[in-house]
């Protein structure tokens, strides 16, 4: 557009110039070997005009012939580049979408149109087809040349770190991420995984000082940051807290600072302080973290910070918590441990019930067991409960990748990962419930009670049943009593005789036995 109007500009000015002579007229008179010629200045003008427009095209014809091997060899060349990246952008779509065939084929078309020295994406679709094809070794060997090259070694390290975390050699996919993060800091993957190993080997600067990068650069949101910077500082003083309680001490307050909700943060940083005899603040930062979210290790810290108190100065730390946080399940339980400690079995007792009211969990229901064995211990009860506590929710604990612990760690011990514990409840598996054909009574006669199991109660179809001594048995138990193997004696039923059912109505039932 912009030479358009060039263009257009140039032959308004010539025909401005044009107009100009003509409104002027002269006449230019040239002596030449002893000749006079007299023209008009108009007709000079155009002759100069066309002299030199007849030059330039001259020269542009004869340049263009000069140069028309050239053009030709470079139209070919440009043509056979075109079809080379787009076999190029093809193969990295199929390499995309899956499809290891077409991959392939295009890998191979685009290496005959280009040379993968000047385009090192081919080397990356080649490498990415094999992975497709599932010849990893060779995968590997392509990642590996891409090593040698400045421009692709990033690359290669990416895919030799996928390569080996595949494979499940941690350390080998650490040692090709530390190095990608040595060259490139500003890589996520890398930094992740780097600072993953230095956590693991318990060097907590080493990975405070990679997080610091990360968070100066901008790689990860401020609340990111400061989340990873606070799980680390919390890991420091944890290790430190025997050994250097003043460096100790320093992490725990910044972790607190940064993650005031954080109950690790928070119990670290009291126990510290506690140590040096600050049982005021470390207090504050109990309230503080209980107050956001009431935690047992919390109100256990809380409750027992001085060792020397009596049973009721406890008991009344414990109030001041349920203060807090009022109708909280957690709340109500450190009350009820605490009473059970001081005897006060009725208020033991109430808080107890108040929790499993608000949120039954296995630990509320064995907790009241406790008080009431304590208080009288009435085993029918007691057993009851017992019960009860099995069939309940299990009780919130640390949970990482599938792995239940009791404490708090920085990393998880199956992936290594860096922050993977949360507080929730542990996945269990249910079981399958197969209904019986009849309802079965809640109380069984000790009798004929066998022993307690926690299998899936299980109904079978079944003509016969293997007996324990390899005879063969009849599973009837619609029938009537079956006669005990010991003594013959038929055992007493506990179930009205129907009049109305004959011998061979009961035997087009369908047989069905429960096993315990």
């Amino acid at each position: 557009m912009i030479r358009i109007l060039f263009y257009l500009a140039i032959i308004f000015a010539l025909g401005l110039g044009f107009a100009w002579l003509a409104d002027r007229p002269g006449e230019m008179v040239v002596t030449f070997s002893g000749y006079q010629y007299q023209v008009s200045l108009m007709v000079a003008a155009v002759a100069v005009v066309a002299v030199i427009a007849a030059v330039m095209i001259i020269w542009w014809l004869l340049k263009s012939i000069w140069n028309s091997p050239y053009a030709i060899a470079r139209h070919f060349r440009v043509r056979r580049r075109d079809r080379g990246y787009q076999a190029l952008s093809t193969g990295m779509i199929a390499a995309g979408a899956g499809d290891g065939a077409l991959a392939r084929r295009k890998t191979k078309e685009a290496v005959k149109l280009i040379r993968s020295d000047q385009e090192p994406l081919i080397n990356l679709l080649d490498a990415q087809a094999s992975l497709l094809e599932g010849d990893h070794d060779s995968a590997r060997q392509k990642f590996e040349a891409m090593l040698d090259d400045p421009e692709m070694r990033l690359l290669g390290l990416r895919g030799l770190y996928l390569e080996a975390e595949r494979l499940g050699d941690r350390n080998a996919a650490r040692h090709y991420a530390g190095r990608a993060a040595s060259v490139a800091p500003q890589l996520a993957w890398a930094a992740e995984a780097t600072m993953e190993e230095l956590a693991a080997r318990g060097d907590w600067d080493g990975a405070l000082r990679l997080a610091d990068a990360q968070k100066s650069g901008r790689q990860i949101e401020r609340d990111a940051a400061n989340r990873r910077r606070g799980v680390l500082l919390t890991a420091k003083a944890e290790a430190l807290m025997d050994n250097d309680q003043a460096a100790a001490k320093a992490a725990a307050l910044e972790a607190n600072k940064l993650l005031p909700e954080f109950t690790p943060a928070a119990i670290v940083a009291a126990k510290v302080l506690f140590k040096q005899n600050d049982l005021r603040k470390g207090s504050k930062i109990l309230e503080a973290a209980w107050r956001a979210e009431p935690h047992p290790d919390l109100a256990d810290l809380y409750i027992h910070a001085r060792p020397a108190d009596a049973v009721l100065d406890r008991l009344g730390r414990a109030r001041k918590l349920q203060e807090m946080k009022k109708n909280h399940a957690e709340s109500s339980l450190a009350v009820a441990r605490t009473a059970l400690d001081a005897q006060d079995f009725a208020l033991a007792r109430q808080e107890a019930e108040a929790a499993i009211r608000m949120q039954p969990s296995e630990g509320a229901y064995l907790l009241l067991a406790d008080i009431e064995e304590a208080d009288g211990g009435n085993q029918g009860k007691v057993r009851q409960l017992l019960s009860q506590a099995v069939r309940a929710p299990h009780d919130a604990a640390w949970v990482a990748d599938g792995v239940t612990a009791e404490r708090w760690a920085p990393i998880s011990p199956v992936s290594g990962r860096l922050d993977a514990f949360e507080w929730r409840e542990p996945v269990e598996r249910t079981g399958r419930l197969i209904e019986a054909s009849r309802p079965v009574p809640d109380v069984v006669p000790p009798s004929l009670a066998g022993p307690e199991r926690d299998d899936d109660v299980v109904v079978v179809d079944a003509e016969t049943v293997p007996a324990p001594n390899g005879a063969t048995t009849t599973a009837t138990p619609n029938r009537g009593p079956v006669p005990d193997a010991a003594t013959g004696e038929e055992p007493v039923s506990h179930q009205p005789d129907d009049p109305g059912v004959t011998p061979e109505d009961e035997a087009e039932k369908p047989r069905r036995f429960r096993l315990f």
